[in-house]
């Protein structure tokens, strides 16, 4: 019997798997892949998500097999500056392809004690009172507490709970790639500039070792998706849009994805849980969906973990759909813009001019960033000073840095006065007292995932806050 199966080794498996971790549970992680796959749907992490590597002391990791594009911001193919003074240290997108992101949180969910079964997968579920059954298809049962699908955009799990996934059908479908060519870069990148100035949609560009990598506007929507497309039917592709196929040969993975847009309707059923694409898809314009499972995790994993160490107050795992769900609606809303403007007719790209002169505007510039990147998610916490329900930047101390605290998913009360007090919780919240020129308020109460709960110096203001997210104390 397992505190948790998770459905699906991508990165909402293995960070969740990683947050578990930390907190002493013991985790499954169930992959139906024998190997890693290497086909790189995603290519980078945004300022939260590389808040959350700093936050749990994997940054460095992430660092050493990226690269760093300061001060760059897209929106629907736009290219602009960020805006100056983001409300990060970490005002930049980290270039980093999904094979490799995925292995280094695999990698740390392993070194943290989760087990890792390649070559399962999960064909049935139920559950009742007490935990989950999960079926494999080789016959094989296990159960578990609680089961999380991580198992992406055609989660079975979702299906077997019978969780409705409304949303918009794909009208439109890309075809993606690596592989070999034969043209040479420079008339590669002219012919590839031409195309793009009508089809925003069209690109080449090199993959490092040799390889390019290229996505082009399918000739119309796969009945089957899950069949990836061939060599001809990318070559066709570029002649249709470029009016050569670039000699391309020796491609390393072929596959397909689309604007299909879906937000499942719960993302909880008694003992399971939806997180990543098994809760919402989307197109991947602006790299969020990553990004966007990855944060899904990170606000799962403590609560889940609090639950089953038996101090989670009530009502706390309901916290999950009622904080994400909103985020991922937003994220499919603003998906959903950006593909309406990568569209070559007159209209939208009317649109798309006049928004690229509004994105000079400052204001404008800072809104669609911190939407794209996360760093605008506030939490509904009600009534208080902008801060609460964000999350806290990382700020520096008198003695170090705020994130260095945050490496063990504990809660935290930073402490600028020496004159609150948190008896009680210290086997769940660390109390720190120390100051920083970067914080203008007395004490502030974090949350593992680094949202702010509490601000003020009010004791019993503070309890109150302590009971409703960290349970009731230990000397009760």
């Amino acid at each position: 019997m397992f505190d948790v199966i998770i459905s699906g080794g991508g990165p909402a498996g293995m960070m969740l798997a990683c947050e578990l971790r930390l907190h002493d549970v013991d985790v499954l992680v169930l992959e139906k892949d024998v190997e890693p796959s290497p086909a790189v749907r995603s290519l980078g992490l945004h300022p939260r998500s590389i808040e959350i590597m700093d936050q749990r002391g994997l940054l460095d990791r992430f660092l050493a097999h990226g690269q760093k594009y300061l001060g760059v911001g897209r929106f629907a193919g736009i290219d602009k500056t960020l805006p100056a003074n983001l409300d990060t240290a970490h005002a930049y997108i980290l270039g980093i392809p999904q094979p490799t992101t995925d292995g280094l949180l695999a990698g740390r969910a392993v070194e943290l004690g989760a087990q890792v079964r390649r070559g399962c997968e999960v064909t049935g579920i139920e559950q009742d009172d007490d935990g989950v059954g999960v079926e494999l298809a080789d016959g094989t049962r296990l159960r578990s507490s609680w089961l999380v699908g991580c198992d992406g955009g055609r989660s079975l799990v979702r299906r077997l709970l019978g969780i409705g996934f409304p949303g918009d059908a794909a009208t439109s479908e890309w075809i993606h790639s690596e592989m070999e060519v034969t043209t040479p870069p420079d008339e590669l990148a002219e012919v590839v500039n031409e195309v793009r100035k009508t089809h925003r949609g069209f690109g080449i560009g090199p993959a490092g070792n040799g390889l390019f990598r290229a996505v082009v506007p399918a000739a119309a929507v796969a009945e089957d998706r899950s069949v990836p497309p061939t060599l001809d039917e990318l070559r066709t592709q570029l002649r249709v849009y470029a009016g050569t196929d670039f000699g391309v040969h020796s491609p390393r993975w072929l596959s397909r994805f689309s604007d299909a847009t879906r937000l499942a309707e719960r993302y909880r059923a008694g003992r399971v849980f939806l997180a990543g694409d098994a809760a919402h898809i989307h197109p991947p314009l602006g790299g969020q969906g990553l990004n966007l499972g990855i944060q899904d995790s990170f606000n799962l994993g403590w609560k889940l973990a609090a639950e089953i160490n038996g101090w989670a107050p009530q009502g706390l795992l309901d916290t999950y759909h009622a904080e994400r769900h909103p985020v991922a609606a937003d994220v499919l809303s603003i998906t959903r813009a950006q593909s309406e403007l990568i569209s070559p007719d007159p209209g939208p790209q009317a649109v798309r001019r006049l928004l690229a002169e509004l994105m000079d505007f400052d204001d404008v510039a800072r809104f669609l960033a911190e939407r794209i990147s996360s760093l605008g998610v506030r939490y509904d916490f009600g009534e208080g000073p902008e801060l609460l329900g964000r999350r806290l930047r990382d700020i520096t101390l008198s003695r170090g840095r705020l994130y260095e605290l945050t490496r063990e998913g504990r809660g935290l009360l930073l402490d600028q006065t020496g004159r609150v007090s948190m008896t009680g919780w210290t086997d769940r919240v660390d109390h720190v007292v120390d100051v920083s020129g970067e914080l203008e308020a007395p004490a502030v109460l974090l949350r593992p995932d680094g949202h702010v709960v509490w601000i003020g110096d009010d004791q019993e203001d503070l309890l109150r806050q302590l009971r409703t997210w960290f349970g009731t104390p230990s000397d009760a």
